[in-house]
């Protein structure tokens, strides 16, 4: 302990001796910490962006103790030399893309026009499968074996535009399907399509429809 203190004092005698200025090369940041005295800030080069000090690139000025107990550890800066400058440069160029302008695509009412038609003609040339369980009681108290099979739950109409959606990938909405009374049987079915005059049906048609197919489990 008696040397750490005997070069202590030493180190602080150069320090204050008038003749030794603060740009000589001699004084280094080891005499300052040596003494406890604050140095000068540290160049770093952020990795990311830190709120009040920086974005991710640039070089700032940072306290050592704050480099070393803060940023160093958690890889959010690295100090300002040529080495890890090329390194944070290269990276920025690989992880970091060129924004692009982004243009806002206008759609024109012929284009909609169009993209309705060719919906309108999927749902008319498509059938849609539907698999449901029969009403066991019904089915054993039938009369004829001619007589309808009876579904347990009939299908509405929420559930016929849930299925366009998932089977042929086509959005209507409710008012759009004509079923007055939900289909409570097996068998095919036309169900009508309310949909706007502005799409031409198909020659030889009078209205589109969605044919549907109920099946048992």
């Amino acid at each position: 302990m008696a040397y750490i203190q005997c070069g202590r004092n030493a180190l602080r005698q150069i320090i204050k001796d008038p003749r030794v200025q603060s740009s000589d090369p001699m004084i280094q940041p080891l005499l300052y910490a040596c003494q406890g005295i604050r140095y000068r800030k540290l160049e770093v080069i952020l990795t990311t962006n830190i709120e009040r000090l920086g974005k991710a690139g640039e070089t700032v000025k940072v306290a050592p103790g704050y480099f070393r107990n803060h940023l160093m550890p958690k890889l959010l800066a690295v100090p300002n030399i040529e080495k890890f400058a090329y390194l944070i440069r290269e990276q920025r160029k690989i992880y970091q893309p060129e924004e692009e302008e982004v243009k806002v695509v206008t759609q024109s009412v012929e284009d909609k026009t169009k993209e309705y038609e060719k919906a309108a003609r999927r749902l008319d040339s498509a059938r849609l499968v539907l698999r449901r369980f029969i009403d066991v009681e019904k089915f054993r108290s039938r009369a004829t074996k001619d007589d309808p099979i009876e579904l347990r739950s009939p299908v509405t109409k929420e559930e016929l535009v849930a299925e366009v959606a998932r089977q042929l990938s086509v959005c209507i909405e409710l008012e759009n399907v004509h079923l007055p009374t939900p289909l409570s049987t097996f068998g095919e079915f036309e169900v009508p399509l309310r949909l706007p005059k502005s799409i031409p049906l198909p020659e030889g048609k009078v209205q589109w429809a969605l044919k549907v197919k109920i099946r048992g489990k």
